[in-house]
């Protein structure tokens, strides 16, 4: 199969750089911040106190700082959000203006596995690269290995890191210690009480309307996110997924992905 390429437009980077630049980072977000090693990518997110997404991001280690790879939407927000938390802290906080690239199915040369799941492809920072795909390609792709997209999934402080599979993404680091939001995303996790995922459905024709209702007969299933046709990813009671949905009268099918192990 031909290793595509594709330039993520919907991304933004942030550098965070200075002799705090980590440990500001690490007390903060999901993610172990002080073991990311120069070139090393991983996967994490910034919480609200009560432990719900604000922002999903990737981590990239460099020499003198963290590159921060976020929804480019969101990336004015996220600026503000670490300005606020930076208090006396000495790190510098800007706007990096290069390209996010992806690669898939395989990790094309230059590049580096997506931390989330290998089924992803791989993610590169700058360079001079000619795409020979479209982000549309690439979320197709991304949405068929059933990962969602939280900057189309979960609209900003509604939707626990837990509900979007960011424990199954290697999205949290639970060995880390305190993070903001820790306490409700370790309780959950520990109490094992994981009512709802954000699992892929398919069907056929357009996708329905963002929060359309997915009933199991006539009981409430969950609620369709961000689709294409023929796909969408929902947010999903996992006591309610077995059986026949529908989804404005049409009949809908879960998908369950290997990697996932739900």
């Amino acid at each position: 199969m031909t290793t595509r390429i594709a330039r993520l437009a919907s991304r933004a980077l942030i550098r965070v750089s200075g002799p705090d630049a980590r440990p500001f980072l690490h007390n903060l977000l999901t993610q172990d911040v002080e073991t990311l090693a120069e070139g090393e990518l991983r996967f994490g997110a910034l919480l609200s106190p009560p432990g719900r997404l604000l922002f999903d991001l990737f981590l990239w280690g460099e020499a003198d700082g963290v590159l921060l790879d976020v929804a480019a939407d969101r990336r004015d927000g996220l600026l503000q959000r670490l300005s606020m938390y930076k208090l006396r802290a000495q790190v510098t906080v800007e706007a990096d203006d290069r390209p996010v690239f992806a690669s898939w199915p395989e990790v094309a040369d230059g590049f580096t596995p997506d931390p989330r799941t290998p089924g992803l492809g791989g993610r590169r920072i700058g360079g001079a690269i000619e795409p020979d795909a479209t982000e549309t390609d690439w979320q197709t792709h991304r949405l068929a290995v059933g990962v969602p997209d939280p900057a189309l999934d979960a609209p900003s402080d509604k939707t626990y890191p837990i509900e979007a599979k960011f424990d199954l993404l290697n999205g949290i680091d639970f060995q880390k210690g305190c993070f903001v939001g820790q306490e409700t995303t370790s309780r959950m996790k520990r109490r094992g009480s994981i009512k709802t995922r954000m699992l892929p459905l398919a069907f056929d024709g357009p996708p329905p309307p963002f929060g359309a209702e997915v009933l199991n007969g006539e009981l409430r299933a969950g609620e369709v996110l961000s689709g294409r046709d023929g796909a969408a990813m929902a947010l999903l009671r996992l006591d309610r997924i077995d059986g026949a949905l529908t989804v404005d009268g049409r009949p809908v099918t879960v998908r369950r992905p290997d990697w996932t192990g739900l």
